[in-house]
């Protein structure tokens, strides 16, 4: 038996163990390697959120976490490759609203159903773009900018990445909301399109913001405005188009783990409470700031919401663009 100054010290100690004695815990999962599969190249944005979350939830887990990379065009086969892996688990993707949303509007025959086919875990990150122009440019603001776009629309482009991607769509979706008629031109690479804005061949470009941070902190190229629903956490100063002019405007990149359908509830369950606990960690919050990623976990719920909504979001404005499909 214990004395009551015993029985205290013991739950003390106890009570101090209790995040170790929880990593412990054994998991539901199958006794093996977890994969996390990224349907992008390495050293993307996708690829360093799964680098992010690998190894925490290798140690939440008490299992072997891998991230895997299988790039292909868009992401489609890594995508499809987790959609017909097994449901117990052990193979996750890092799905993202270019894999997840964009596809299932630009693909006639997507290999996967984005909703049908996988079940959302839990979103990790949202990323905005920003809308700029380069220094020289008249534009100070976002109506300035479309007023300028309004009246010699002839000598007006908006430049993005390839068709199809995510700032192409929201290029597209900028034009339709502030009533402008310019044209989008693709760049083959970021590189090139920054190029592009630099020279004047285009005079406003949608980016993502990592790649042209740096210019806009030397004063090389002006933001207008960033896509999302937020303002960035790297440019605070900078007002959503949302604020700036165009309400209800939102266009964000987000990251986010998913199983293969039919994975049982309670691992889905026992995931997203990882994913909860280490998008809180303060380290993985800087890390994924440095990615201009807004930390934001959620429920399988309100992922696939997000999900759904997207997509049918894309599908009009691909369909008001005249995008052709894949």
């Amino acid at each position: 038996m214990f004395t009551l100054r015993e029985l205290c010290r013991l739950l003390s100690v106890l009570a101090g163990m209790a995040p170790a004695l929880s990593f412990a815990q054994p998991s539901g999962l199958p006794d093996k390697p977890v994969r996390i599969i990224v349907p992008n190249a390495a050293a993307g944005p996708n690829d360093l959120v799964g680098r992010v979350i690998g190894p925490k939830l290798s140690e939440t887990l008490g299992q072997n976490v891998i991230v895997e990379n299988r790039p292909s065009a868009n992401g489609v086969i890594g995508s499809e490759y987790v959609a017909r892996a097994a449901a117990d688990g052990t193979v996750l993707a890092v799905g993202n609203s270019g894999t997840h949303a964009v596809n299932a509007t630009l693909y006639a025959k997507l290999p996967y159903d984005p909703v049908r086919d996988f079940v959302p875990v839990s979103t990790v990150g949202f990323s905005g773009l920003a809308l700029l122009v380069n220094a020289a440019s008249p534009a100070r603001s976002v109506k300035e900018l479309i007023a300028t776009a309004k009246g010699r629309p002839d000598r007006f482009n908006i430049g993005v990445t390839f068709v199809g991607s995510t700032n192409h769509l929201a290029a597209e979706l900028f034009k339709s909301m502030a009533g402008i008629d310019v044209q989008v031109v693709p760049f083959k690479t970021s590189p090139a399109l920054i190029t592009g804005v630099s020279g004047n061949e285009s005079q406003a470009i949608i980016e993502f913001i990592p790649p042209v941070l740096p210019l806009v902190r030397s004063g090389a190229l002006r933001a207008l405005g960033v896509t999302s629903d937020r303002r960035s956490a790297n440019m605070p100063d900078v007002p959503t188009l949302a604020e700036a002019g165009l309400p209800g405007f939102e266009a964000s990149a987000w990251n986010g783990l998913a199983a293969p359908a039919k994975t049982p509830r309670a691992i889905v369950t026992q995931l997203n409470r990882e994913v909860h606990a280490i998008v809180a960690i303060p380290a993985v919050k800087r890390r994924l700031r440095e990615l201009d990623a807004d930390a934001r976990a959620g429920t399988s719920e309100s992922f696939r919401d997000l999900l759904v909504a997207d997509i049918a979001k894309w599908k009009r404005v691909v369909e008001r663009a005249n995008i052709e499909r894949r």
